[in-house]
This record gives structure tokens, C-alpha cells and sequence, in this order.
């Protein structure tokens, strides 16, 4: 009778803690999904204001590398006598001034300038690519906060049940009610929990450092205990016209007007390049002045080693351009593939999970304590119930972690959701 009642006030002990509301502490406003990708939006991050100032510098360069090369001016001494050194002595002698200026072949100028700007677009996308994996790491990060969050305040509440559980076995074992083995194993539970909210608490500091990259001290604070609703993006669908969109392709988009421009500079080479030069003669006493104007021309005959050359090499970096494009995009549709594909079975987990797992855990430790509490059970039996509740408790939420992680993954794909 002794060990039945040292059994019931133990069972009515767990119950009452399982039963119970977590105590309630005031905290600071809980840090929202949208709010944490605000502030990193917000944010002044560096690693995007240099694609910024990089991109200017391409632009500014654009506008240098399209004008004419700076005129040169030539002043010359001609055919001054050294026997009197008399400017008046010979009819030829000249001080002549010449003015220079060069005109590269065809629409090399042009072309120059959109290279540059073709580069400055490679600097833009390059900003809007980092600005998404900024984005992703936030939500991925908050989303690994709400898992640590959620399983720390579920191991919580274990522990303290078995905490509650240990005291009244204690009590039972001093009563000579209980044998020493179930104090022992409620003491080893106990232990490993402490252990698994040691290294909840350890990746939980890590997940804020890395959020506090992105939103200093906001990721501090707390995460609220429930995820927000997380719609697809509308081309999650039919990802074709969103992954082309993509930044990283935009990336090898405006790469390959960069080599496009390099094919047209390699053209241009076949064409003549000319200058335009101009002088004047001053001579001496009452000898009439000189006029010189004339034209230099380039000819590009020997072509084989050099523009062919360099056209050819131009258009092969043209075509290696264009299969890492092709690359990067099947790259992108296989990553949205298996972004859909876990959305979807996790999302048939999930409903297994909160349908029909939850409730058959928490069913057989109800059924546990009855049998235990009737003696029919053994407490190992006991204690195994809890911890699969526990587990099941744990697997759940990561579940929710992992499917909105892979929400993350489409948006980072497909765009923001619409």
C-alpha cells in the first residue's frame, strides 16, 4: 500500500508540472521575422556599399575611356644654322609649333565606354546577389532562433518535471517506498537533459552572433514562439522567368556584354587607326611663314598573329561566359527543385506530426503514468514515455525550422513572395 501511494503522489507531482503554464517573465518585445529583415535591409552593411562605390568607379571610367586621347603639342627648331646661329641667316631655318591629335580605329572610343558600363552592371548584380544571401541568412538564422528558443523552453519544462519527479523518489526512497535504480536513472535523465540544454544554449549564442552580423544588438532579443505565415513566392510554380531574373544570372548577363564588348574592341583592331597633325613656321625677316597639315594613317595588314588572334580569343572567352551562365541556371533550377521538393514533404510530416505523432506521444506517457500508478508499469517504462514526448516534441518543431528554411531557400530563388 506504502509503495501504491509513493507512486501516486509521484505521478500526481508530474502531472501537475506537465499540466501547468510555463511561468511568464518579462522580456523585450519579441523580434518579428519581417522587423529582423527590415533592419538588415535598413542597415548600412559595407558589403554592399563597396558595389556601390566600385560600380561609380566603372561609370566614371565609362566617361574616360570614350573620349578622344589628350592633343600633343610639338615645338621645333628647324634647320638653325651652327656657324652664326642667325634665325635670319638661312631661308629655311623655322620655329615651327605642331599640334597632334590621334583618332583610334572605327567605334573603339564607343565601344570602351560600354565596357566599362557592362563592368558597372557586373557590380550592381553583384550588390543585388549579396543583398539576397544577406536576406536568406536572416531568415535562416531567425528561423534557427526559433527552433533553439522553442526546444530550450521544451527541455525546460522536462527537466523541471523530472526535477519534480527526482525530489518525490527521493522522498519515496527514504520511505524505503522506492528502489535505488529509479533514483539513479532519474538523476542520469537529468543529466543528459542538462547536457542537451548546454548545447541548446551554446548554438543559440552562435545563431545570434551570426544574426548580430546583419542587425547588432536586435538579435538579442527574443523570437516570438510562433513562425509568421509563409507564402510561396508566385513563380515558385514556374520558376523559369524568375531564376533567369536571378542576380547570379544577372551577374553572368552583364559578364557576357563585357565580352561581347571585348569581341567588338578585337573588331574594331581591323580598322585603320589615323591622326591629324598641324604646324606652323615662323621664319625671320621678311621670309613668308610655313603652313603644315597632314594625315597619318594606320594600315593593318599583317592581321594573322594579332587581330585574328585576339578576336579569336575574345570570342572563346565569349563562349566560356556563356556556358557558365547555362551552368549557373541548371544550377538554380536544381537548387529549386529540391527547395519545392522538401517545402513538400515536409509540409506532409508536419501534418502527420500535429494530426496524429503529437498526439500518440502524449497518449502512451498518459498511459505510463496510469500504468505506472496502477503498477502494472515499470518506471524505465515510465521515464522512456517522457523522453519520447520530449523527442517528438523537438522533432516537431524542426520540422517547422526545416520547411521554413526551405520557404527561405524559394524566396532566395524565386524572389520575394508576392
Amino acid at each position: 500500500m506504502q509503495s501504491i501511494l509513493s507512486r501516486a503522489g509521484t505521478i500526481a507531482v508530474l502531472v501537475s508540472v506537465l499540466a501547468g503554464p510555463m511561468p511568464v517573465q518579462a522580456a523585450e518585445v519579441p523580434l518579428g521575422l519581417d522587423e529582423a529583415v527590415e533592419i538588415a535591409i535598413a542597415a548600412e552593411e559595407p558589403s554592399l556599399l563597396r558595389f556601390d562605390a566600385s560600380a561609380g568607379a566603372f561609370e566614371e571610367r565609362a566617361i574616360a575611356d570614350s573620349e578622344l586621347p589628350d592633343p600633343m603639342v610639338r615645338g621645333t627648331l628647324l634647320n638653325f644654322p651652327t656657324d652664326t646661329f642667325s634665325d635670319n641667316q638661312e631661308p629655311m631655318t623655322q620655329y615651327q609649333l605642331g599640334l597632334r591629335q590621334e583618332f583610334p580605329a572605327g567605334d573603339t572610343l564607343a565601344v570602351r565606354g560600354e565596357r566599362r558600363r557592362a563592368e558597372a552592371e557586373i557590380e550592381r548584380a553583384r550588390k543585388e546577389l549579396v543583398r539576397r544571401q544577406i536576406l536568406f541568412d536572416v531568415r535562416t538564422g531567425w528561423f534557427d532562433l526559433f527552433y533553439l528558443e522553442n526546444a530550450r523552453a521544451t527541455v525546460g519544462k522536462s527537466r523541471a518535471a523530472l526535477e519534480d519527479l527526482a525530489r518525490a523518489l527521493r522522498s519515496s526512497f527514504a520511505s524505503g517506498g522506492m528502489n535505488g535504480r529509479d533514483v539513479l536513472r532519474v538523476q542520469l535523465e537529468q543529466a543528459l537533459i542538462d547536457d542537451r540544454l548546454a548545447a541548446l544554449a551554446q548554438d543559440e549564442e552562435k545563431a545570434r552572433a551570426r544574426l548580430a552580423r546583419y542587425l547588432g544588438a536586435a538579435a538579442n532579443r527574443p523570437v516570438p514562439e510562433g513562425l509568421p505565415p509563409l507564402l510561396l513566392p508566385t513563380a515558385a510554380a514556374q520558376p523559369e522567368r524568375a531564376l533567369t531574373s536571378h542576380p547570379a544570372v544577372k551577374v553572368d548577363d552583364a559578364v557576357l556584354a563585357t565580352k561581347q564588348a571585348e569581341i567588338e574592341l578585337a573588331e574594331e583592331a581591323y580598322k585603320p587607326s589615323w591622326a591629324l597633325d598641324a604646324g606652323y613656321g615662323y621664319r625671320a625677316g621678311e621670309r613668308a611663314d610655313f603652313a603644315t597639315i597632314g594625315v597619318t594613317l594606320s594600315i593593318p595588314l599583317f592581321t594573322g598573329d594579332r587581330q585574328d588572334r585576339r578576336l579569336s580569343a575574345a570570342k572563346q572567352d565569349s563562349g566560356a561566359a556563356r556556358l557558365d551562365r547555362a551552368a549557373r541556371l541548371r544550377d538554380l533550377e536544381r537548387d529549386h527543385a529540391r527547395a519545392l521538393a522538401d517545402w513538400q514533404r515536409l509540409e506532409e510530416r508536419i501534418a502527420l506530426y500535429s494530426e496524429a505523432v503529437n498526439a500518440h506521444a502524449r497518449e502512451t506517457r498518459e498511459a505510463s503514468l496510469t500504468a505506472y500508478a496502477g503498477g502494472t508499469a515499470d518506471f524505465p517504462e515510465l521515464v522512456r514515455s517522457q523522453l519520447a514526448e520530449l523527442d517528438t516534441e523537438l522533432t516537431y518543431l524542426n520540422l517547422q525550422r526545416e520547411r521554413a528554411k526551405a520557404w527561405a531557400k524559394l524566396v532566395y530563388l524565386a524572389g520575394d513572395p508576392s
